[in-house]
């Protein structure tokens, strides 16, 4: 099981979480909606604890950690890295190493983090490479790719440490509309393949077609959840406002 319970987190005297409880089906997608600043950004890197909690629970499957808002985080860093680990992220601005190729870049989390063989290693990246269709890219620099391109090798590079749960931040957001298409339907194929999966949007569009879960955020609450048909007839006039805008 992959829950969230009464998570509160703060930056400085700004509260953008305010006691989330979310449970994440395994097998299926989640999708986060709901205006800039509400707080989704926060509770997915609190899911893999690149952000820690003030207070509340994490709980990825049989891992949990709790938090008690004004004591001293009593976990180790490779404990945290051990929950980290079970997450595969990827972010709105790609952040690929710059200095090393495609390949370099998928192979280097499974060598450094888990370990594992390099030969191993290679043979893996190359399958992800064929996967998001870039295997002629394998030699490039990420300078030398389009935004599209960098973005389907970020997931590649995710799904190299075989997480158990994919994490995607607004994954479209810095592509010209063109380019986004090819990386919406590397998603496809994720959810398709039933994959674990929460991911934030603001395509209403793409929400619909893959959710089995879109959870609306306000103001750092949850304010509904439901399939995507349930919250357009759910009459409150908040969500009723965002949908309207953006559809």
């Amino acid at each position: 099981m992959y829950s969230l319970d009464n998570i509160y987190k703060s930056f400085d005297n700004n509260q953008v979480l305010k006691g989330v409880s979310l449970e994440i089906p395994k097998n299926k997608t989640t999708v986060l909606i709901g205006p800039s600043g509400s707080g989704k950004t926060t509770l997915l890197r609190c899911i893999n604890l690149l952000e820690i909690p003030d207070s509340g629970t994490v709980t990825l499957n049989g891992s949990s950690m709790s938090f008690q808002e004004g004591q001293k985080v009593k976990y180790s860093g490779s404990e945290i890295r051990n929950i980290r680990m079970k997450t595969g992220m990827v972010f709105q601005n790609f952040q690929l190493f710059p200095h090393k190729t495609v390949l370099e870049n998928i192979m280097e989390g499974p060598i450094t983090v888990l370990k594992k063989d390099r030969s191993e290693c290679e043979k893996e990246a190359l399958s992800l490479l064929e996967k998001v269709g870039l295997s002629d890219k394998r030699d490039a620099y990420p300078g030398q790719l389009s935004g599209g391109q960098q973005q389907r090798i970020a997931i590649a590079r995710a799904l190299a440490m075989k997480p158990e749960l994919l994490l995607f931040d607004e994954p479209t957001s810095a592509l010209d509309p063109e380019l986004e298409v090819e990386v919406l339907n590397i998603i496809r194929r994720l959810v398709d393949e039933k994959q674990t999966i929460v991911i934030i949007t603001h395509k209403m569009s793409f929400a619909r077609e893959v959710a089995d879960k879109v959870v609306f955020f306000d103001e750092g609450k949850i304010l509904k959840e439901g399939t995507y048909t349930e919250l357009e007839q759910s009459n409150i006039p908040r969500i009723t406002q965002f949908l309207n805008m953006l559809n």
